[in-house]
C-alpha cells in the first residue's frame, strides 16, 4: 500500500502535436479582422453606389458593416472568413472558463465561489450565444431579410455586451477567492474594462445615430451610426484577443498518455 506521504508520479505524454494557444488565439481573430478589411475597401472602391444606398437616400460616407458584406463578391469573403472564426472560438472560450474555474480557491466561502463561478459560466454562455448571432447577422443579409438580420444584430450587441461584463466581474471574482491579484492581471482587467466602456459609449452612440437615420434621415446620421458599428466590431475583437495575456506559454497538444512499460521502453 501507498503512504500519501510519498511523492506522486508525475504522468507523462507523448506529444504528438503541438500547437501555440496564443498564436490560435491571434489567428482566428484575424479571419474577421482581415475579412472586413478587404470587404470594406473593395465594396468602397467599386460598389460605392451600392453600399451607400438607404431608404433616406440622403448623403453619406461610411457604409455600414452589413452594407459591405451584404454584396457580392464580399459575402462570400466573409462568410467564409466567419466560418474558419467560429469553430476556433468556441473552443478557446471553453478552455477560458476551465482555465478560470480551476483558479477559484476551494478553501474561500462557499457564496463566493458560487459568484466567481456564476461570472464565468455567465461569460461562457454569451459568448456562446454571441457567436451563434454572428453567425446569423453572417449568413442572413440585410438585403435578403432585414428583419430576421436585424434581431441577430441586436441580439449580438446585447451579449457581446453581458459577455465582457460577466467576464470582467467573474475574473475578478475569481481573484477575491484567492485573496490576492496578480500585476499582470491587473493590467489585463484596466484593459478590458476600457474596451467594454467603449464598447458601451459606442452602443449608445449607434443606437441614437440610428433613430436619427431612420426617424429624421439627417445628412451623414448612418455614416455616424456606421462608425460607431466599425468602432465596436474592433473593440470586440481587442477584448477577445486579450486573452492571450492569461495564456502566453500554454499550447494546444495532441498526446498519448504514457504507461510504465511505455516509458521504461521510451527510456532505453
Amino acid at each position: 500500500m501507498t503512504s500519501e506521504l510519498e511523492p506522486r508520479k508525475e504522468e507523462r505524454f507523448l506529444v504528438h502535436y503541438r500547437l501555440s494557444f496564443k498564436q490560435v488565439c491571434l489567428v482566428t481573430v484575424s479571419f474577421p479582422f482581415l475579412a472586413l478589411i478587404i470587404c470594406f475597401i473593395s465594396a468602397y472602391i467599386f460598389q460605392y453606389d451600392d453600399i451607400h444606398e438607404t431608404h433616406c437616400r440622403v448623403f453619406n460616407i461610411v457604409p455600414s458593416i452589413s452594407a459591405i458584406t451584404g454584396i457580392s463578391p464580399q459575402r462570400y469573403i466573409w462568410r467564409i472568413s466567419i466560418a474558419f472564426h467560429v469553430g476556433p472560438r468556441l473552443i478557446i472560450s471553453a478552455v477560458y472558463r476551465a482555465y478560470h474555474l480551476t483558479l477559484i480557491n476551494p478553501l474561500a466561502q462557499n457564496e463566493v465561489q458560487l459568484k466567481a463561478q456564476f461570472w464565468l459560466n455567465t461569460a461562457f454562455w454569451t459568448n456562446v450565444i454571441e457567436t451563434g448571432a454572428l453567425c446569423g447577422v453572417t449568413y442572413i443579409s440585410n438585403r435578403e431579410n432585414y428583419a430576421i438580420h436585424e434581431k441577430f444584430f441586436i441580439i449580438f450587441m446585447v451579449s457581446s455586451l453581458v459577455h465582457m461584463l460577466a467576464c470582467i466581474k467573474g475574473i475578478k471574482a475569481v481573484g477575491v477567492t484567492r485573496n490576492k491579484t496578480d500585476d499582470d492581471l491587473i493590467k489585463c482587467l484596466q484593459l478590458k474594462q476600457n474596451l467594454f466602456n467603449i464598447s458601451l459609449l459606442m452602443t449608445v452612440g449607434l443606437i441614437g445615430f440610428f433613430l436619427e437615420h431612420r426617424l429624421l434621415c439627417h445628412r451623414m446620421a448612418f455614416s455616424m451610426f456606421a462608425l460607431c458599428e466599425y468602432i465596436i466590431a474592433f473593440a470586440n475583437m481587442a477584448f477577445h484577443v486579450t486573452i492571450i495575456m492569461d495564456f502566453p506559454t500554454e499550447h494546444f497538444m495532441v498526446a498519448t498518455k504514457l504507461n510504465n512499460q511505455q516509458e521504461d521502453a521510451k527510456s532505453l
